[in-house]
């Protein structure tokens, strides 16, 4: 056997040896030296060989200026290690790489560190949850970094800090309660020396929340509901004690522009499911917010629709990029919504303002926008209720859902992952709370539009003009992140015949694809070590998408199968 082949199949031998150790153990093969301290300065302007952080940059943008791989080699690209994770369900973590160690999370909420050129483990460490662990989304989205720690939070409401060297436990300390339906899938973000995480949860009536902890001593420094209480702005639009199981769920890293000293956070939508049972505007569910990094205090939000009904969270944070429109140029915030329009923002140190919309894929529930506020009007014949069935369109997974879209300075272009020929249909029904039981009160049901010869979609728009300059269609329907590069590449996963692609983000031409052992969900990254360019991406189909299957598959009257399994792929060139 080769000599590489033999080393790879040994390091998955130990993987699968390692998980028979007691879950709350941790496995060190080979504890990492000389690990580099990760600082504010780093987090706001990362090497180029280094992905620190959930979309590489603070702003979101999902791009590296790294570009040996590029539009004319990319087809040569191949793969130079894998590790199984030995787990399944949906994994939707990035591999964050630091000088050459790589640090991913999968469901369960374990964490590896791995040698990034060579696919060597470094250690490993699993969080002990409990039995009667409460988390309807069972999945993770990545570490945090800062200092000499690794960040992660978990199923169960905790975040951790590892020592990075070793994996060990330094500091773990609870946010909330699970048993009350409390539980965190998002990876931290790491800013101003805290470490800030968001709740998740919102189906099960919690009272939405980021809390800021003190990267050092996990101590809280604080915590900001995105659903206010009585004698905050905001209460008075939730009838009675509503507010109190309101939802506004944070379900995915904020951004931060170190300018402002602003962090920026996308909110779900509110609990219940159907607007009639808590009239009102229900700030802040399906907004966006500027919270001090500082103290915490909400500076601005914009709240992308009112009174939600369909199920449209709007957790993914918008992208903090420029734009030019009429020649001024516009601090934006940058958001292809679950409700299906696209949402260009202005942002400043005490407000955000409304600029244009415009939807991107079909959407028949908002007769129109305020053309000053962008506050939308809607059609009632598509608005849920409590009672009867309501159909509507895009399908409650939206336009797009958490999987992020990305931003190339240097095409001038916004990627965006989305779904098209969705619809839905919501029937609302009385519903009780209860501490950790579903509060949806709603039945739905999946449709796909008569006549659709497409699901998935990667559309590129240029946010200068408005206008959208590609799109590349998918039968099946498309839960792919996406990265772009230098190397005028766009890279995505997401969708059932487990392809990894990349295209050639001037045109969407399609360059190279290679399959993985299941549906990738996970976000991509790529670094470098010692002048090599890798690009990295989880395989392991679950959660949402698979749900999402399920459905296509009984309108369709099909039967999709995509094999379970994590892996971590790395790609390089020859």
């Amino acid at each position: 056997m080769h000599p590489a082949r033999l080393k790879q199949n040994l390091t998955a031998m130990t993987v699968l040896l390692v998980f028979s150790l007691p879950s709350f153990e941790i496995t060190a093969q080979s504890p990492i030296a000389n690990y580099t301290p990760v600082t504010d300065a780093r987090l706001q302007n990362p090497e180029d060989q280094n992905w620190l952080s959930y979309r590489g940059t603070q702003n979101g943008w999902g791009y590296s200026p790294l570009d040996q791989v590029d539009a004319d080699n990319v087809q040569e690209l191949e793969p130079v290690w894998t590790l199984s994770t030995g787990v399944t369900g949906g994994h939707e973590s990035p591999p964050i790489v630091n000088d050459g160690v790589m640090f991913v999370t999968t469901p369960g909420n374990l964490v590896y560190a791995v040698n990034a050129a060579t696919g060597d483990m470094l250690w490993r460490y699993q969080h002990d949850l409990p039995n009667d662990l409460i988390a309807f989304h069972r999945t993770n989205r990545g570490v945090a970094l800062f200092g000499d720690k690794v960040y992660m939070a978990t199923e169960d409401a905790r975040v951790v800090a590892l020592d990075a060297e070793t994996g060990e436990k330094v500091w773990d300390t609870p946010v909330a309660d699970n048993s009350s339906g409390y539980y965190i899938t998002m990876a931290p973000l790491a800013a101003d020396g805290k470490i800030m995480v968001g709740s998740s949860g919102g189906e099960l009536g919690i009272r939405g929340f980021v809390v800021a902890l003190d990267a050092e001593t996990g101590i809280e420094v604080w915590r900001t509901y995105t659903v206010p209480g009585p004698g905050e702005p905001g209460n008075e639009s939730w009838p009675g004690d509503s507010w109190r199981t309101g939802g506004a769920a944070v379900w995915v890293p904020g951004h931060y522009d170190p300018e402002l000293g602003l962090t920026y956070w996308g909110t779900g939508n509110p609990g219940p499911w159907i607007g009639d049972q808590r009239p009102g505007d229900n700030l802040y569910s399906n907004s966006v917010l500027a919270m001090d990094v500082t103290t915490g205090a909400i500076r601005a939000h914009h709240q992308y629709h009112w009174n939600g009904s369909w199920d449209w969270d709007e957790v993914s944070t918008p992208i903090l990029m420029p734009v030019e429109r009429s020649g001024r140029q516009i601090n934006a915030l940058v958001h292809p919504g679950r409700n299906g329009y696209l949402w260009l923002l202005e942002r400043s140190a005490d407000a955000i303002s409304y600029v244009d919309a415009q939807p991107y894929v079909f959407q028949n529930a908002f007769a129109s926008l305020d053309p000053e506020s962008g506050r939308p009007a809607y059609d009632p014949a598509h608005k849920p209720v409590t009672g009867s069935p309501t159909e509507f369109c895009p399908s409650l997974w939206g336009g797009k859902d958490w999987p992020p879209a990305a931003y190339n300075p240097e095409t001038g272009l916004l990627y965006i992952p989305s779904n098209e020929n969705t619809c839905g249909r919501i029937e609302g029904r009385e519903v009780e709370y209860e501490p950790g039981s579903s509060f949806t009160g709603a039945r739905s049901d999946f449709m796909l539009q008569e006549g659709a010869d497409h699901i998935g979609e990667i559309q590129a728009w240029d946010m200068n003009t408005g206008e959208e300059v590609w799109t590349r269609e998918f039968e099946s329907h498309n839960w792919g992140g996406i990265l772009t590069t230098s190397g005028n590449l766009v890279f995505s996963g997401g969708t059932t015949d487990r392809y990894f692609r990349a295209h050639d983000a001037t045109t969407g031409e399609e360059l190279w694809r290679f399959r993985t052992n299941s549906g990738i969900i996970g976000v991509p990254s790529t670094f470098a070590v010692d002048g090599k360019q890798y690009v990295a991406v989880q395989s392991g189909w679950g959660v949402d998408a698979a749900g999402m299957t399920g459905r296509i598959d009984r309108v369709r009257g099909t039967r999709t199968i995509v094999p379970q399994g994590g892996v971590i792929w790395v790609f390089a060139l020859p």
